[in-house]
């Protein structure tokens, strides 16, 4: 029921800036965590960013002060502004968002989205 839709990936030169967004439909109730994982040609799926139904954020190493997570809980939509993009940020980018409903916890995840950055 619940369907995860990432958007606004895409091609950029190094250097530049991108925003990508994540809604998450059929919850009645808002998400107690959303976050973006990123996962590259040959390599593993890391955690980049994540936020909490309260706004505090966690960002991998490799992204802090470059990379912005936000989120609209009215909308259960989460973000991730990326500037300063590196050729290493390349990637597919999947969207996780996490809710507790009666005694169980629930993971879902979106498609994922392609941002390349190269020249």
């Amino acid at each position: 029921q619940v369907q995860v839709v990432e958007s606004g990936g895409g091609w950029v030169q190094p250097g530049g800036s991108l925003r990508l967004s994540c809604a998450a439909s059929g919850s009645a109730f808002s998400f107690e965590a959303m976050a973006w994982y990123r996962q590259a040609p040959g390599k593993q799926r890391d955690l980049v960013a994540r936020i909490s139904s309260g706004g505090s954020t966690n960002y991998a190493d490799s992204v802090k002060g470059r990379f912005a997570i936000s989120r609209d809980n009215a909308k259960n939509t989460v973000y991730l502004q990326m500037n300063s993009l590196k050729p290493e940020d390349t990637a597919v980018y999947y969207c996780n968002v996490k809710r507790f409903w009666l005694t169980s916890w629930y993971e879902y995840w979106g498609q994922g989205t392609q941002v390349t950055v190269s020249s």
